[in-house]
């Protein structure tokens, strides 16, 4: 009983909070809504393409598009206003949008379209539309990925545009004459539509009246069944919409929960027992860890103290374990001491950025109705954590005396926000040779980005840095001495090609069934919302690297190796290598051909895992270093 208490008031806190984005808007009967339309997306290419890069009906004054941050401009979104006239609690039926010729080149491009799964993603009030599609057998609605350009039948070999759309939205009377929008959904029709009395249309003036569409009823399966759109060389095609109102008690403030739960189509206990399951092996394994640790610790300490202080042993007892490296444990790495302060000095800059971003998204504060706002909060906080950076690198530069601490400094501001920067470059310039796309960023969103990175953050890691070198050094509880003790052989299992390739393994199974959902959330465009839970997974890989870093290094200590800086740094860092494993596998999953896609998807995951490699090494180096000041302050050494 009490364990079903504490896991429903973890799922409730796990869901987090949500603070909508924008203030509620009220119409009022009558009233012009707009409707706007959003890029076309496909989970199989990611290649986002503007809407009227494809043969839509568009806006009689002109195409505008809406002011966008800088969120919005990196994910590829392009929101533009659309000629659809909706007017508050007005139903209508069979209206005609426009009328549109489609040449040879026009349907090719809706083919591929269509055979890609490319979707409309459609906004009123702020809210993306969820697809209902309607077959003889089921009906389905999805609440993610906007609803499908057309299908094709495999039985006649055709391809069908979707040309005529069942708009419904669900609107809240918060006050009299005061309605709120709640809910809104697409159903698609493909209808071959043929005018009244065989007249036709030149697209001017009010459209005559249409025989394959009532302008009493909205349409149903059984009107538009054998009267499809199918797609040939040359094209007429008619464009057509009803719209329905529908009171809901649905209030304003929770319109947004259908979406972030996608309806329940995950169920709710296969995600918590998958991980209940995951933390509680997590739990297991860390108690045995700290077991283990504690009573070999202490009886270690133990006995080199007794020895330590026992007049009778006339120096005859020999050090034995881990208290032979005393002299050496802390000394200066030789290999790339440099390069070891740049990466932790990296990983404690996208650490605190990752933290603060889970905590701020965990209490509401970054809106999935303000579109872009996870990456521009994202973005801001690691370019104000440049600080965080200079200083950590340059105080553990100065502990390693060194001397170099601008270079060292420079290499910081440089390193992984300019390794990701020329990626995502190189990723922009291969997608704007891609006519119509949306996923090549303007030059404008560009020179923001540098502006941020060289005007901002470059200058917060050399103020870190100034601040880090005059601070002392680290200090130890115990001095290296001059001349380095040798090294014995170790036993395979000890070796640093070992231990770093099973130093992942635990930190990855406590968080690689969340690491599926986001993934999900990322590649094939659903909603994720679950940071209070994603906090809590956060904080378990964290402990789980340090732990067996821990538990490493002390087996490494006992061996008489003491070369422990780059192999703790290593041995977290290696989470990585199987999360950018994980999503190769994962990638199967989007059914993809394209060049393209392959470079995006490989070249965003590379500087992902890049970024997890160094705040998971980070941790993991910290955690050794903790470990082997607790250590070695605890005995008493000559």
């Amino acid at each position: 009983m009490g364990l079903t208490k504490i896991l429903l008031w973890t799922a409730g806190f796990t869901q987090a909070f949500y603070l909508p984005g924008v203030a509620p808007r009220e119409y009022s009967t009558g009233q012009r809504v707009e409707l706007k339309v959003n890029k076309l997306t496909s989970v199989h290419t990611q290649l986002p393409y503007d809407y009227y890069s494809h043969k839509f009906c568009k806006p009689r004054n002109g195409v505008k598009q809406t002011a966008e941050n800088l969120g919005e401009f990196l994910s590829g979104d392009r929101i533009e206003n659309s000629p659809y006239d909706l007017l508050m609690r007005v139903d209508q039926y069979c209206k005609v949008v426009c009328q549109v010729r489609l040449n040879a080149g026009n349907v090719a491009q809706f083919k591929r379209s269509i055979d890609e799964s490319y979707h409309h993603n459609w906004i009123v009030d702020n809210i993306p539309a969820a697809s209902v599609i309607d077959t003889e057998s089921f009906v389905t609605t999805s609440y993610s990925r906007g609803f499908p350009v057309g299908y094709y039948d495999r039985v006649s070999g055709k391809h069908y545009l979707y040309n005529h759309a069942n708009i419904v939205i669900e609107f809240h009377e918060a006050v009299p004459d005061g309605n709120r929008i709640v809910g809104f959904y697409v159903e698609p029709f493909s209808l071959q539509h043929v005018f009244s009395d065989g007249v036709t249309w030149s697209g001017q003036n009010e459209a005559p009246p249409l025989e394959t569409c009532s302008s009493e009823d909205p349409m149903d399966l059984d009107q538009a069944k054998d009267h499809g759109l199918a797609l040939k060389k040359s094209t007429e095609v008619v464009f057509t919409y009803d719209i329905v109102w529908k009171p809901s008690n649905i209030k304003w403030a929770s319109r947004w929960d259908i979406y972030l739960s996608m309806d329940n189509a995950v169920p709710k206990i296969v995600h918590w027992f998958s991980i209940v399951n995951s933390l509680m092996i997590v739990l297991c394994l860390s108690s045995m860890i700290a077991i283990i640790l504690a009573r070999n610790l202490r009886r270690d300490i133990s006995q080199y103290n007794r020895l330590a202080v026992d007049d009778d042993a006339n120096n005859t007892n020999e050090e034995t374990g881990w208290k032979l490296v005393h002299q050496d444990v802390f000394r200066p790495p030789t290999h790339l001491p440099m390069l070891l302060c740049i990466l932790v000095g990296s990983g404690v800059q996208v650490l605190v950025m990752a933290l603060l971003t889970i905590a701020f998204a965990a209490v509401g504060f970054v809106s999935p109705a303000n579109r872009g706002s996870l990456m521009f909060v994202m973005l801001l906080l690691f370019v104000l954590m440049g600080a965080f950076a200079g200083y950590h690198c340059a105080r553990l530069y100065k502990t390693f005396k060194g001397q170099r601490w601008q270079r060292a400094t420079f290499a910081t501001a440089l390193l992984f926000p300019g390794g990701s920067f020329f990626v995502f470059l190189g990723l922009d310039v291969a997608l704007a040779s891609f006519e119509g796309s949306t996923g090549a960023v303007p030059i404008s969103s560009l020179l923001a980005l540098l502006v941020l990175w060289l005007g901002i953050s470059v200058p917060l890691v050399f103020l870190g840095a100034y601040l880090g070198f005059r601070k002392e050094p680290l200090d130890f509880p115990v001095k290296y001495s001059n001349i380095p003790r040798p090294v014995p052989a170790a036993p395979w299992y000890l070796s640093p090609a070992f231990t770093v390739t099973i130093g992942g393994v635990l930190p990855f199974g406590a968080c690689f069934v969340e690491l599926f959902f986001i993934l999900s959330s990322m590649w094939m465009d659903q909603y994720y919302y679950v940071f209070g839970f994603t906090f809590l997974v956060f904080a378990i890989l964290l402990v789980t690297c340090g732990e067996i870093v821990m538990v490493l290094l002390y087996f490494q200590l006992c061996a008489e190796e003491y070369h422990w800086w780059w192999r703790v740094f290593l041995t977290s860092g290696s989470t990585a290598i199987y999360v950018f494993t994980y999503s190769s596998f994962y990638f199967t999953k989007l059914e993809s051909n394209l060049p393209i896609t392959y470079f995006l998807y490989f070249g965003y995951m590379f500087i992902i895992s890049f970024g997890i490699f160094l705040f998971t090494g980070t941790v993991g180096f910290y955690a050794g270093l903790w470990f082997n000041v607790v250590i070695f302050s605890s005995i008493k050494v000559d």
